[in-house]
């Protein structure tokens, strides 16, 4: 219960099954009945996640989702500052990635008040290990933008990326964003689209990007995460112009000027700038002359 001795509480971060509940971990149950506050992203799903468990929470249990995530902190802090457990569940997984925590933890560290976490599943990293790829390195991307422009912008951001990405979508986009990605990072670059993870119709479909894309076309459902290779260096020396012109326009198609496109593009195929700068002129040229000669 709350410490009445004036000292600080506890903030505590739960991991919740993405899937089966049999993965939650024992503590997660000890956790949600000895605290004194239980913030929950959903609250019924956190009733029949304690149901399934078999357990009763004792404290008070309030909602905490991106709605009322910037109200409700400042009232949870108030509850850790005068000593209170605090336990703070989402839906599925760790609070926090691309789920409500960011802004509480923030807060109650400011406080100097004590978080600690109870580690759980994590669709990110059981998505990464099911996948086949490289991942001694990876990033996380988390949810692209819902607009087809912003959604290319960002993933152009990326197209040099080398370390393993991985990227939550919803069903009803997957078919769009792997053709983006596609148009973006290569039809063949290898991918890993991870359906249901832990759940009774769990499917992981592995492939190049273009033909993921065309099998998504007829309809995906599920919770989805994706994941994609990086950028390999293999295939940067010796680029042929066509393909040191392509990539400084992804980059200035993203925002970079041509200087600094031009620089990076140079950077990472270990060439000259002068050999990507005249790449990049002669086909601006020859872009030119097309548009100049007379129509057949």
């Amino acid at each position: 219960m709350a410490d009445v001795t004036g000292t600080t509480g506890t903030l505590v971060l739960a991991g919740t099954p993405i899937g089966d509940v049999a993965d939650a971990p024992p503590r997660l149950a000890a956790e949600l009945e000895r605290a004194d506050v239980v913030a929950a992203e959903d609250t019924r799903r956190l009733r029949r996640l304690t149901q399934a468990l078999g357990i009763h929470t004792s404290g008070r249990v309030v909602s905490y989702f991106e709605g009322n995530e910037s109200a409700r902190t400042p009232e949870l802090v108030e509850a850790l500052v005068g000593g209170a457990r605090v336990l703070l569940v989402t839906d599925a997984g760790m609070p926090s990635v691309s789920d409500p925590g960011y802004r509480l933890v923030a807060a109650a560290v400011e406080k100097d008040i004590r978080v600690t976490a109870v580690p759980g599943p994590s669709a990110v990293l059981t998505a990464l290990a099911l996948s086949g790829l490289p991942v001694d390195r990876f990033c996380f991307e988390g949810f692209l933008p819902r607009k087809a422009g912003e959604r290319l912008s960002k993933l152009r951001e990326n197209a040099d990326e080398r370390r393993t990405m991985v990227f939550f979508e919803a069903p009803h986009r997957l078919d769009d964003t792997l053709a983006a990605m596609a148009e973006v990072f290569g039809a063949e670059r290898r991918a890993a689209v991870c359906r249901e993870l832990t759940k009774t119709y769990e499917e992981v479909k592995r492939g190049p990007l273009g033909e993921l894309a065309v099998w998504a076309e007829d309809g995906v459902r599920g919770e989805i995460t994706v994941v994609v290779e990086g950028a390999t260096d293999s295939g940067d020396e010796g680029l042929d112009a066509e393909e040191l012109v392509r990539r400084v326009r992804v980059r200035e198609e993203a925002g970079e000027r041509r200087k600094e496109a031009i620089a990076a593009v140079a950077a990472a195929a270990g060439v000259p700038k002068r050999e990507v700068f005249d790449a990049v002129v002669a086909a601006k040229n020859a872009e030119k002359d097309a548009e100049k000669a007379p129509k057949a």
